[in-house]
């Protein structure tokens, strides 16, 4: 495993958010949504492709936090700019788990 600087992580900018809104991605090579994520004030709501369909359905997303990078580039995936990365964690079988909050936290609060 490569190490990496404290400076390093610092440029990271990893904050939690609240999906507002998801659905299906159509035109993605794996199942997927597209995720509005809520990220407060000082970030706003930016979009996500997260394939995350095998645990979560579009309405059980809706209203959860959850854990995402927000200065990533824009990537785009299928027909959707995505503009954070939501993190998970692959299962036993890699189906994507959430990265979550385990309690209420600000929106946009930056992960220490």
């Amino acid at each position: 495993m490569e190490t990496i600087s404290w400076d390093d992580f610092a440029k990271v900018e990893i904050r939690v958010g609240r999906v507002i809104s998801a659905g299906a991605l159509e035109d993605a090579r794996k199942p997927a949504y597209v995720l509005q994520v809520d990220f407060g004030a000082d970030v706003g709501v930016l979009k996500s492709s997260a394939q995350i369909t095998h645990h979560y359905s579009p309405d059980a997303l809706i209203g959860r936090l959850v854990v995402a990078v927000v200065n990533f580039p824009p990537k785009q995936i299928a027909s959707v700019m995505s503009e954070c990365l939501v993190t998970g964690f692959h299962d036993e079988n890699d189906h994507v788990v959430l990265c979550v909050p385990d309690r209420e936290v600000p929106l946009g609060t930056r992960l220490l």
